[in-house]
């Protein structure tokens, strides 16, 4: 199968119901989606599938042929970071920074749909993305400044 990783083409052989997270982390080696819970609820295995925000512990890599897969390494650079990334970097969002690639692939995902998001919107949009850190208010702030860099 084919699949496209962070702009990065790759023909991959993996059993078809290897879940994403492990063909990204085992197979290709790309570490930013982390493995939190494996059923969905903790939201730190957060990808761009297709430029949709979805969780990787719940994708089989059979239904990934043709697909586009982007993680937080894909991005930004430290250089030219993604105005999320940069937004998050200028909060100091991250304290223990487990959650925080998941956290930002979703916020991407939520100024992709709602490029000015209201605090319910905000909310609603992070809900799925835990953070044992509870670093919520700083997120929030990111994710308005990230809206109001991008729209600038």
């Amino acid at each position: 199968m084919q699949v496209t990783v962070n702009g990065t083409s790759h023909q991959i052989e993996v059993e078809p119901d290897m879940p994403l997270l492990w063909l990204l982390r085992d197979e290709l080696g790309i570490l930013g989606p982390k493995y939190g819970c494996g059923i969905a609820a903790c939201g730190a295995c957060t990808v761009l599938l297709d430029g949709v925000a979805v969780r990787s512990c719940q994708v089989q890599a059979g239904d990934l042929d043709g697909a586009e897969v982007t993680t937080v390494e894909g991005l930004g650079t430290p250089e030219a970071p993604h105005p999320v990334q940069k937004a998050w970097i200028e909060e100091q969002v991250a304290q223990c920074g487990y959650c925080q690639s998941g956290q930002i692939m979703q916020a991407v995902d939520l100024l992709r749909t709602t490029p000015n998001p209201t605090d319910e919107d905000i909310d609603d949009a992070m809900s799925g993305n835990l953070c044992r850190c509870a670093s919520y208010p700083r997120i929030r702030a990111a994710i308005r400044r990230a809206a109001q860099a991008e729209g600038a």
